[in-house]
């Protein structure tokens, strides 16, 4: 459990420090070179309880004998294991060594003072061990030779009286009394320290301070037994929470070689390498692997890939087919670059990679009702704070920004904010689209480059080979995924003469011959020719609009639609928006 939660620490916080990185590396692979000594820590980690759980009972008082059994179990296991790890000659082994303190006192004190099995509760008895209180050890032999004692204190008054048919009794109300018959009242000694305690009809009874002592310690003892147990525990208990400081100490030790021989047997299991570590701002990895999906692709071998982006390069564009694997490229740099800075082999043939301080991704569709926002919203706030915080020194994952709004205004939000990392930001970042257009980037910003996730068409069928290659791809197959999907047919077959309708249409995306001034460039030197030529449609368009303005019944309905901002509303503002609508359009029928 102690290793668990390091372990997600580490994953939620992965170490910037190099030096922390390579002491980790340095201990992972020294278990993978002595495997007797991984496996023999396996067997005593598996002894060691919770000692950080353990540890906060303790201090709340919360703890009870079977915790202090727990603690002593697991410290017991401490000399075994600084023997055990001893055995690998590496500097940082020996520092963290030196912090797991000498707990023998404890062990000693805490062996000798509870016994094997004892109850859940504490003030119930059964804790303390006989020899360790010799007033507990006379409480118990009270308890358990009572009646013993009564029966020879009995034949010692007979012996002494010499009444033969003396005897000692019991009741609840007088409890331990002599009862003698009133024929040999007379052969009681006038120094016998009697005194009457009832009068009956053919016998008196007697008790004498012995008497009293006797029943005092019988009738008591269970009780002060059980208190005085508790008393004890408590003691031992207050004893152990002074030493908390160091068995949290032994505690973090513990889970560190946990998280790190776990590391050592995944990597041996799943053929991870050590990765290299680099201030230069390159990514050298060599048959990179995603670690969770080849984990899940059982009878299927996983394609693996390569990401090489030296210095210079900071930015690649990453174009292909839906399902093609272009977010598990992306997501795979991101959980080999974590698993390197938390101190794990990564999932390649060879890895050299910078440290990040930071990963930022914008990966998957999502929206938040709640506050109105929606999945274009959220995608904008969540690109935004990527910009705002991301440095020189971070990974940045976009996937296909701009894609939950229209065609141009996604488009040139996406080159944008492409522009934006590479002039202003300089982070290594992976942005996958399905703008194609944006391809050309590459020959104007000089520290990017496009990859395209290679599939072929064979026999109109697509065929996803899931290899990352160079330079972008021809076209996106959306078709060809809706037809995997098994959308109905006739859809299929609609689509693919909608396409090439498209296609061929290409008055559509070209500037309106009656236009003879040069359009101005919007965006700079950085801006797609696309865009360049877009504006003079834009002016043919609002031409047509105001020729029907006077005519049209509806334009102050238009120009209401046109004045509400969607992404400032929330969806109970959205409806009743549209209910006024309505009944403004029915009201004009």
């Amino acid at each position: 459990a102690m290793g668990s939660r390091l372990l997600k620490q580490w994953i939620e916080r992965p170490c910037i420090n190099e030096q922390v990185i390579k002491e980790r590396l340095d201990v992972v692979e020294a278990f993978i070179g002595d495997f007797m000594v991984k496996e023999e820590l396996k067997q005593h980690l598996n002894e060691v309880y919770d000692l950080e759980r353990l540890s906060g009972r303790i201090g709340f008082g919360n703890a009870n004998a079977r915790d202090l059994l727990q603690l002593n179990s697991s410290l017991k296991q401490i000399p075994n294991i600084k023997s055990l790890l001893s055995q690998l000659s590496i500097p940082s082994v020996f520092s963290q060594l030196e912090k797991m303190v000498d707990c023998t006192h404890m062990t000693q004190l805490l062996e000798k003072a509870i016994v094997e099995n004892p109850p859940i509760g504490i003030k119930e008895g059964g804790i303390i061990k006989d020899g360790y209180n010799e007033t507990l050890d006379e409480y118990r032999y009270v308890i358990n030779h009572g009646k013993d004692w009564i029966l020879a204190l009995e034949a010692q008054e007979r012996e002494k009286t010499g009444i033969k048919s003396l005897k000692i009794k019991f009741n609840k109300v007088f409890g331990y009394y002599i009862e003698i018959s009133k024929a040999n009242l007379h052969l009681i000694p006038e120094n016998a320290g009697y005194e009457r305690k009832q009068t009956l009809v053919n016998a008196e009874r007697f008790v004498t301070q012995e008497l009293k002592e006797k029943e005092n310690l019988i009738l008591n003892a269970e009780e002060k037994s059980i208190q005085l147990e508790y008393e004890l525990f408590s003691e031992l208990r207050g004893i152990v929470k002074n030493e908390i400081p160091k068995i949290q100490q032994i505690a973090k030790v513990l889970a560190y070689f946990d998280v790190l021989q776990a590391f050592a047997t995944m990597s041996e299991e799943n053929r991870y390498t050590r990765p290299m570590l680099n201030k230069n701002h390159v990514i050298e990895i060599k048959d990179g692997r995603h670690p969770v999906v080849e984990k899940v692709l059982k009878d299927v071998q996983y394609v693996e890939n390569d990401c090489i982006m030296p210095s210079d390069l900071s930015i690649l564009l990453i174009t292909g087919p839906n399902m093609s694997g272009k977010s598990t490229y992306m997501r795979q740099l991101a959980l080999i670059s974590i698993m390197a800075q938390i101190g794990c082999f990564v999932p390649a043939s060879s890895a050299n990679l910078p440290i990040f301080d930071q990963v930022f991704t914008r990966i998957g569709a999502a929206d938040d009702l709640v506050s109105g926002h929606s999945t274009f919203m959220v995608e904008m706030m969540e690109t935004n704070y990527a910009l705002e915080h991301a440095t020189k020194d971070s990974l940045i994952l976009l996937d296909e920004i701009g894609r939950g709004t229209a065609t141009f205004d996604g488009m040139a939000l996406a080159q944008s904010i492409i522009e934006y990392v590479h002039d202003n930001i300089g982070a290594k970042t992976l942005f996958s689209t399905h703008y194609h257009e944006l391809t050309q980037l590459e020959q104007q910003c000089p520290h990017l480059q496009n990859r395209h996730v290679r599939a072929e068409e064979h026999q109109g069928q697509l065929i996803f080979m899931h290899k990352v290659m160079e330079g972008p791809s021809d076209k996106s197959y959306g078709i060809h995924v809706a037809e995997i999907a098994k959308l109905p047919s006739p859809l299929i077959t609609r689509a693919k003469e909608l396409l090439t309708a498209l296609e061929e249409d290409k008055v559509m995306i070209q500037p309106a011959p009656v236009v003879k001034e040069e359009p101005k460039v919007l965006g700079g030197s950085g801006q797609l020719s696309l865009f360049e030529e877009a504006k003079p449609i834009v002016k043919e368009v609002v031409k047509v609009e105001t020729k029907f303005e006077i005519v049209n019944p509806y334009e102050d309905i238009i120009e209401e639609l046109q004045s509400i901002d969607l992404y400032q509303l929330t969806p109970m503002q959205a409806m009743n928006a549209m209910y006024e609508i309505k009944v403004k359009l029915n009201n004009r029928k």
